[in-house]
């Protein structure tokens, strides 16, 4: 903990001593947070909300999205390996399970298990923006946004543009992102192709990874307009202590596809989005990487979702709808046969009362082929205190329903329960934003109460997990955020950003006589994140980035990355990243020991 506040304090003073004459502020407040029905300006959200754009997608020192969102306050990734190869993500104490992941309002939830909602189908270098909403979001986004809720978003371009980056470093690691845009007429589209693959930084840790992504859009006349995509990723990776520490041999092979058609109609007062999505996942996964017939799994799940979302503005307001259909299918020689469906619908109402008071409110209702009725209301109201203070508040129900892992998985070491009930929780924030010129600061507290907590328990180590429903359990904490941010003036020397965050949470969970757990006991406890991004000259950008974590039960550690790159923007730089420069000894998933100290370095070449 002292390494972290020693780096928190250095990058407050290095702001002070250079930010005195910084004038020129990048401005996020007026970006549109991308949900489906109501569209608010960020700096008008009554939400905790995290946006992480494209200056800071390009100069975090990462690899990959898991690795990106690991800087960002509140979210817990737990990384079986580097680059995210395979990753968990949880938000505000919540497990994997609990966080849906979006591409464009898309959802990416695999029916077969939470392990596999980060396989995005998507090149880093072609991902726009990162929208991140922390609180429950079923009343939003649906089912399984159950503490929160990522959505990645990609943007369609007029300009014809080719970007390619390449580079290499330890383990064997090398890859290449590709990504163009190539405009015809009143037809816009974007492909990007990349491949990464590495040695391994251990025994039985490499992988290969591919994506191809295709996105396409025209605008029809001046209030219609069509989308599509076609996205495809290949994850291929040794997995010792993925799951089980007793295998060390295991692999896994994963290739999931997402096709998706949309339609948008909009007029200064009436908007309404019609789409049809599928998305397939397949899972080959040995116990014993070279012997397949000693233990193996197949499994392939489908995803087929229709939906419609719209708004309107009238003299009460804007009134938010949508429904949708979902019908989830798995063939599995482990998980065997199985498939259910969802429909939902959606209303909510957003009313300014005066000129500095807004309440927004909504009833999201579904229908699980499973589990019948279930209604999960919400409400968030804001009080714009001044120009630039703004205090929020908000309620919430949400839900998670089991995975067919959680269901109906045999195996050594892990056992499923068919008897599972869905996770059901209410939840509640307070919290105050405030942003002037080139600052921002925010601070909320969160209280999350759950009822059925799916949790894997075990009464001894010989015995397998299995999941059970735990009766009660409740997540409060705090998060407090300061960020400077300016853009370049031209100086020999300026700080551009300055990113600093503390989280605190507590889990109050008691432990049930006999039982132990696998995933409650670890969820975050502590998180301390600070970032100085610093420009030198005209061209030279350098990024550092630390962390501080700690979990229940677990030994915490410290992280520092870096990151410098050469004419980012012009037509050809150069990049170096260096990440645990600490050398630092820790574990984020299962029993998977991470790398120390690793580098890695490439170029960028930017064409229009």
């Amino acid at each position: 903990m002292k390494k972290a506040l020693l780096v928190s304090v250095l990058a407050v003073l290095a702001f002070k001593a250079n930010a005195q004459n910084d004038t020129t502020a990048q401005n996020l407040d007026e970006i549109i947070i991308q949900e489906n029905r109501i569209q608010i300006p960020f700096s008008k959200q009554s939400r905790n909300i995290t946006v992480v754009d494209r200056p800071q997608l390009e100069t975090t020192p990462a690899r990959s999205l898991p690795e990106i969102l690991s800087f960002v306050p509140g979210i817990d990734v737990r990384q079986r390996g580097v680059t995210g190869v395979q990753a968990d993500i949880g938000i505000r104490g919540g497990t994997f399970e609990q966080t849906l992941m979006l591409m464009n309002g898309i959802k990416l939830s695999d029916p077969q298990t939470g392990h596999h909602m980060m396989n995005i189908p998507i090149p880093l270098v072609n991902i726009d923006r990162v929208e991140v909403l922390k609180g429950p979001a079923s009343r939003i986004f649906g089912q399984n946004a159950f503490a929160g809720a990522v959505n990645v978003i990609t943007q369609l371009s007029d300009v014809r543009s080719l970007r390619v980056q390449g580079y290499a470093g330890d383990f064997g690691m090398k890859g290449v992102n590709f990504a163009g845009s190539l405009p015809a007429g009143k037809y816009r589209q974007n492909l990007a192709i990349s491949y990464d693959d590495s040695n391994g930084h251990q025994y039985n840790s490499d992988y290969q990874v591919s994506n191809v992504f295709y996105e396409g859009g025209i605008a029809l006349n001046e209030k219609n307009s069509i989308r599509g995509m076609l996205a495809y990723t290949d994850r291929t990776f040794g997995a010792n202590g993925f799951y089980t520490s007793a295998f060390p041999d295991q692999w896994e092979s994963i290739q999931t596809s997402l096709a998706s058609l949309s339609h948008t109609y909009q007029s200064d007062r009436f908007y309404f989005n019609t789409r049809g999505y599928w998305r397939q996942n397949q899972d080959e996964y040995r116990l014993r990487r070279n012997e397949p017939s000693f233990y193996q799994n197949n499994h392939t799940t489908d995803v087929f979702a229709l939906e419609g979302n719209g708004s309107f503005t009238s003299q009460l307001g804007t009134t938010g709808f949508g429904i949708e259909a979902r019908k989830e299918q798995i063939e599995s020689n482990n998980l065997g046969a199985h498939d259910r469906t969802l429909y939902g619908l959606f209303l909510e109402q957003l009313v300014n009362l005066g000129s500095k008071v807004d309440l927004r409110a909504g009833l999201y209702s579904n229908y699980y082929s499973e589990y019948g009725w279930k209604h999960f209301p919400g409400a968030e109201l804001g009080f714009q205190a001044t120009q630039h203070l703004r205090f929020y508040s908000g309620i919430g129900s949400s839900f998670r329903i089991p995975t067919y892992t959680d269901l109906y998985y045999k195996g050594p070491t892990n056992i499923g329960n068919p008897n599972l009930l869905p996770e059901e929780a209410r939840s509640f924030e307070l919290g105050g934003k405030w942003a002037k010129s080139n600052w921002r600061a925010e601070l909320v507290y969160f209280n999350r109460f759950s009822e059925s907590l799916i949790e894997w328990v075990r009464t001894s180590a010989s015995e397998p997990w299995q999941p059970r429903n735990l009766n009660e359990v409740t997540f409060k904490g705090v998060e407090a955020s300061l960020g400077y941010r300016i853009s370049p003036t031209g100086r020999s020397v300026q700080v551009k950003e300055v990113l600093l965050s503390y989280n605190y949470i507590d889990a109050d969970f008691a432990p049930q006589p006999g039982l132990e757990s696998r995933y409650a006991l670890t969820a975050l406890k502590n998180q301390v994140i600070g970032g100085v991004l610093v420009g030198i000259g005209q061209k030279l950008e350098w990024n550092t980035k630390m962390r501080y974590v700690e979990r229940i039960s677990q030994e915490p550690y410290f992280l520092l990355d870096m990151r410098v790159d050469y004419n980012r923007v012009g037509k050809l730089g150069f990049f170096a990243e260096a990440s645990n420069i600490t050398n630092e000894d820790y574990v984020e998933a299962g029993t998977v020991q991470m790398p120390g100290r690793w580098f890695r370095a490439g170029f960028m070449l930017n064409l229009e």
